[in-house]
């Protein structure tokens, strides 16, 4: 298989693991669609604040999960024989997870946002960056307790990291062509992550923006 058929191939692969929508298969297990409810948003933020805390996390964890192991399949299948394309698979593959959570053909093309799966990408990706993604989220959401902000500060500090740890040559055997490539598809993302939180974004800068509580429950349940 040549090198853009492998790139089609992790886009697929992630695109099969991201289409495993905990939120919605969670809510379906709890009588209602999530989509339904609260912001519509088939993701943690959302799970949290109808369902309550637990199931939130659940939503978490599982859509991380399912980023975590697309990434370290694509690398246990490809790194041994393609360890000069390993990180640009791997950010094919996340554009895949992304795109099947975000956008899930069986569900009509409306799922989540892409922020707990970006959590599986610093761990599956190269993992100092989760170092920093953890920090970044923790300060800002403890210190506001808006979700979307820490969301956003994490997609945003991972892209700028990623260039950082990619010009040090920290990405293994990967070129500076590669490397390119790879920035132009984490930049895509973020921006993406950036224009499907507008709403979000004017919210915090109107300080109308809903805060969500990870570790107690919410202040009511979102009807319908």
């Amino acid at each position: 298989m040549g090198a853009f058929g492998l790139r089609v191939l992790c886009l697929v692969i992630g695109y099969a693991f991201g289409m495993i929508q905990t939120a919605y298969i969670l809510g379906k297990m709890n009588g209602i669609d999530i989509r339904d409810y609260g912001s519509g948003n088939a993701g943690t933020t959302n799970a949290m604040r109808v369902l309550g805390p637990k199931a939130g996390l659940t939503v978490f964890f599982g859509d991380m999960f399912k980023s975590l192991v697309a990434l370290l399949l694509v690398g246990a299948l490809f790194g041994g024989s393609h360890p000069e394309l390993v990180y640009v698979l791997k950010a094919w593959t996340f554009a895949g997870v992304v795109l099947g959570h975000d956008f899930p053909f069986y569900m009509n093309f409306k799922g989540g946002k892409g922020v707990a799966v970006m959590a599986g990408f610093v761990f599956g990706f190269y993992w100092p960056l989760a170092i920093a993604a953890v920090l970044v989220f923790f300060i800002p959401y403890l210190t506001t307790r808006f979700v979307s902000l820490g969301s956003l500060m994490v997609y945003g500090c991972t892209y700028i990291l990623l260039i950082i740890f990619g010009q040090m040559g920290r990405l293994g055997a990967t070129s500076q062509i590669h490397l390119i490539e790879i920035y132009v598809i984490q930049g895509l993302l973020t921006f993406m992550a950036f224009y499907r939180h507008r709403a979000n974004i004017g919210r915090l800068l109107r300080g109308e923006e809903r805060k969500t509580y990870i570790f107690k429950k919410n202040t009511e349940r979102l009807e319908k």
